[in-house]
């Protein structure tokens, strides 16, 4: 079990806890929501499917509480729905949730760790140690790229 981390920021702070699909749906779904949905245009029924139950959650708070950024990581080893409010990007906020998630333990027998990449995301991802492993897709109208990590 994930224990709560402070990343102390200038003169405001965020905090990562892991988080529950059954208790945290609330506070997951609303940044996804935010980013994926009103601010990307990734239609609804893209968004939400019935992975959520099974996979292990990340959530960043702000110093007050708020969820301020998201990300999940599925049994398959693929990390996904990574999403940080737009005005906690570029704070290490994006960072310190990958790196939550990665540091997992990894159940018998998973494959390397995968994602899906936006192409705006790639170089976030390889500065994690993720290479391209196939060519450009569209998913949800956005051009991906799918990233794999040796563990």
């Amino acid at each position: 079990m994930m224990d709560t981390l402070h990343f102390p920021m200038s003169n405001n702070g965020f905090s990562l806890r892991q988080a529950f699909w059954s208790s945290d749906q609330e506070a997951l779904s609303g940044v996804r929501e935010r980013v994926f949905i009103h601010e990307q245009h990734v239609p609804k029924e893209l968004e939400w499917d019935s992975l959520d139950q099974d996979a292990i959650h990340v959530l960043a708070l702000d110093c007050d509480n708020r969820p301020i950024g998201t990300g999940r990581r599925l049994p398959s080893g693929q990390i996904g729905r990574m999403a940080v409010i737009d005005s906690w990007r570029n704070r290490g906020v994006g960072s310190a949730i990958l790196l939550r998630l990665m540091e997992s333990p990894p159940p018998t027998g998973e494959p390397s760790l995968f994602l899906n990449a936006q192409i705006t995301a790639v170089e976030f991802y390889k500065r994690h140690g993720f290479q391209i492993v196939g060519p450009q897709f569209i998913e949800a109208g956005i051009i991906h790229y799918r990233m794999e990590r040796e563990q």
